[in-house]
């Protein structure tokens, strides 16, 4: 009976963990399955109690910075960037002019509405700007004086 209450209990903590991703929960669910484990080889309470908080405790210092370290590596700043992260801070070419309502601009070869990031800014066709935000389908551009020197956007 003692293993399906451990069973029970790592089954609990891992679903709550599901709600929670912290990567804390889940490792006393392992702790819990360890001594299920135990509790099945008939271990008495007390040494089960001992396995539970020392599978538990080497999860949470071994394991955990190890998931925690791959996970924000995935997320690390070698990598090439891709949909809105990759167009957020690139340069554009108006192609309709770009006020606080609307505008048309061209970012490498794809043609986007526009709104001026700055609602007294009104760009004119033909200017380079640079995109400071995507909202929707919108990006919302600044014109400086980066901008201004760069070359115009020939792809088609």
């Amino acid at each position: 009976m003692e293993p399906l209450l451990w069973i029970v209990l790592g089954v609990v903590l891992v679903v709550a963990e599901i709600f929670t991703t912290t990567l804390f929960l889940v490792m006393f669910g392992v702790g819990a399955f360890a001594a299920a484990g135990a509790a099945a080889l008939g271990a008495p309470l007390a040494l089960q109690a001992v396995v539970f908080a020392a599978v538990s405790a080497l999860t949470v210092a071994v394991a955990r910075p190890v998931i925690r370290r791959h996970r924000t590596a995935d997320s690390a700043d070698d990598e090439q960037p891709f949909g809105v992260r990759a167009i957020t801070g690139s340069s554009a070419l108006v192609l309709e002019q770009v006020d606080a309502n609307s505008g048309v601009i061209k970012i490498d070869g794809e043609i986007w509405t526009a709104r001026s990031y700055d609602a007294t800014q009104v760009i004119p066709a033909g200017e380079r700007v640079r995109v400071i935000e995507i909202k929707g389908v919108t990006a919302l551009v600044w014109q400086d004086e980066f901008t201004i020197d760069e070359q115009p956007d020939t792809k088609r």
